[in-house]
């Protein structure tokens, strides 16, 4: 039996091919003079608002990099 007709067989793309995503991640004042807020910044800006509130930042969409 040959295997002269069907489909070509794909090649599995190996894991150090895949583009990685960064974000880099922006504070609360960034996001308040953000000119496209989206609902993740504006969640963080609200919860940094409240009285005693401690935060690292949340990853911006808008400054999305592959590397």
């Amino acid at each position: 039996m040959s295997k002269g007709k069907g489909k070509a067989a794909k090649k599995k793309q190996m894991a150090s091919d895949h583009k990685q995503v960064n974000y880099k991640l922006v504070l609360s004042q960034t996001c308040e003079v953000c000119k496209t807020p989206c609902a993740r910044g504006t969640a963080y800006l609200e919860r940094m608002r409240q009285p005693g509130a401690v935060g690292k930042g949340v990853p911006c969409v808008l400054t999305r990099t592959f590397g």
